[in-house]
């Protein structure tokens, strides 16, 4: 095994935080993958992973060594593919918040992956921060303006929110025709993972940005499930309008405070601030930035 075949274990070992998982993706054996990290840190003359019994870890030093690998064998992925036409070839793991990626990922994903046969592509679903270089993610896809950050924004477009509720539950607390009617109205709230809050329903008034704190009956993390309580009468939701085609077709769902809806929510991808892309990251960017995030108001 040469030195950048041993790039390559490191690098799978960051990714996997599992000697054992590590041994199995690459179809080696376990002590091979152990007598790799030795020879490496033994050249290096420094220690890369801190091994628990459940975990491994890289070290200050073993980020920076990860950070190198990655920069080297993107530089060979590069030149390679400009003899290969462009192949890409690879492990692409991508971060989604799940209801996006059924919506706007999924429909052209096939397509993708036909183009790009050689790619081994990983989608994982949250909305939480994550460590991009510690966890091994390549990119993430995020609803929101991101906070400071050294990670690259590429903007992918934005989604229109809309607040609905069940016919029955207005004929119990009436139909509110400003923000300053919903005094006496419930929401079901959105929880968010980032800040640990449930989110106040937000408007545009008097041509400025106001907030509306609402008694919840139900709070969660799902906007599919807020949908779902939306439809059980439970109280007002406020979701992109994505969700709410077929229900809104049908009549289950009514939305109100339409003249004052919020700015639509931009749709950012995030990715590390590299010398330069790996090629499967390159084509993948691509790709998304032509698929359609936030320009279907009503899909279903």
């Amino acid at each position: 095994m040469d030195r950048f075949d041993e790039m390559h274990v490191f690098i799978r070992i960051v990714e996997t935080r599992s000697f054992r998982r590590t041994a199995e993706t690459l179809g080696l054996p376990r002590s091979t993958v152990s007598e790799v990290i030795k020879r490496i840190e033994t050249r290096l003359g420094v220690r890369l992973l801190d091994r628990t019994t459940r975990v491994v870890v890289p070290t200050l030093d073993g980020e920076a060594w990860h950070r190198r690998c990655l920069d080297i064998v993107a530089d060979v992925e590069t030149a390679e593919a400009a003899f290969k036409g462009g192949s890409v070839r690879g492990r692409l793991r991508v971060d989604v918040h799940g209801t996006l990626a059924r919506h706007f990922l999924l429909p052209g994903l096939p397509d993708f992956l036909a183009t790009h046969p050689d790619l081994d592509f990983v989608l994982s679903e949250g909305d939480r921060l994550v460590d991009l270089v510690r966890e091994g993610v390549d990119c993430v896809v995020r609803v929101g303006e991101p906070a400071d950050s050294d990670l690259i924004v590429r903007r992918l477009g934005a989604l229109p929110e809309a607040v609905v509720a069940a016919p029955e539950y207005f004929a119990r607390h009436g139909i509110p025709q400003t923000p300053d009617d919903l005094d006496g109205h419930r929401i079901v709230a959105f929880l968010s993972t980032s800040t640990g809050a449930p989110l106040d329903l937000a408007f545009t008034f008097n041509g400025k940005e106001v907030t509306r704190a609402l008694p919840a009956s139900l709070t969660t993390t799902g906007a599919e499930t807020m949908v779902e309580a939306a439809r059980r009468g439970l109280g007002l939701v406020q979701v992109p309008r994505y969700h709410l085609g077929a229900d809104i077709a049908a009549g289950r769902l009514v939305e109100v405070l339409a003249d004052h809806a919020p700015a639509p929510s931009p749709i950012v991808a995030l990715y590390p601030r590299d010398r330069q892309l790996s090629p499967r990251l390159r084509v993948f960017i691509d790709w998304l930035a032509d698929q359609p995030f936030g320009s279907q108001p009503f899909a279903g």
